[in-house]
């Protein structure tokens, strides 16, 4: 069943703010103190990016390559101090909902790929120890990857990331394959897609929403929420009238 951020104040709908690899502004993005940050701002979720090293560590950061190394053949050892695992990133947020991105996609510029889904089987099984499986969202550009998740766990809460896919289609498909939502580039967002959402029980998550143009539209279409680099303008934006 797909899951709705939309929360109905009197007239208004509220759509919620997710800090974009956590408050990043003034901290390096996907770090601890990047999400301390998003914390401190009152955040509705924060989105991070997640990796696994040549020696089955599962690490936050968004590139494939750190100092020209990829991060998938490298030992989690040999790291920077800076980039967190994601146990590290989890317990900072535990209590905040947390858009989990799978970083496993084909392509020239990811080195590694995970066809048979042991990097999703590995984040969810920590997920479900760990008893944060239900604050939860996953998501992944790569539908594959996202259809391996919903099998293995038909509780947790799935969303597709495209950018370079018609969205009434990926609406369609990700229906199809029983996911909760479909978390589109922003500029993919019209009013007759979101009445297709509606219609298929999807939520629509727009990222990286940063204008503060762009955010009031795509409340005023009624996105569920905003995955976006100005947290803390994004929520001055959107928050109730009554607040």
């Amino acid at each position: 069943m797909a899951w709705n951020y939309l929360v109905k104040w009197q007239t208004f709908t509220v759509t919620v703010v997710f800090a974009h690899r956590g408050a990043h502004l003034n901290e390096r993005e996907n770090t601890l103190e990047a999400f301390r940050e998003a914390i401190r701002l009152g955040v509705a979720g924060v989105e991070l990016d997640v990796r696994r090293t040549a020696d089955g560590a599962l690490v936050v950061h968004h590139d494939p390559f750190v100092d020209g190394v990829a991060i998938g053949h490298s030992a989690v050892r040999d790291l920077p101090s800076y980039i967190p695992s994601l146990d590290e990133a989890m317990e900072v947020l535990r209590g905040t909902t947390v858009n989990v991105e799978i970083k496993n996609s084909r392509g020239p510029k990811e080195p590694t790929y995970d066809e048979t889904g042991s990097i999703v089987y590995q984040v969810l099984d920590y997920l479900h120890e760990a008893d944060l499986a239900p604050s939860v969202i996953l998501s992944c550009f790569d539908v594959r990857t996202c259809a391996q998740a919903r099998s293995y766990d038909l509780e947790l809460r799935v969303a597709w990331l495209v950018w370079d896919v018609p969205l009434p289609s990926a609406l369609t498909e990700a229906h199809v394959l029983g996911f909760d939502a479909v978390n589109p580039y922003f500029s993919l967002v019209t009013e007759e897609s979101m009445d297709l959402a509606n219609q298929l029980g999807l939520s629509i998550n727009a990222w990286t929403v940063n204008a503060p143009g762009d955010i009031q539209a795509l409340a005023a279409l009624g996105v569920s929420s905003v995955i976006t680099d100005q947290p803390a303008l994004a929520m001055k934006l959107l928050a109730s009238p009554s607040s």
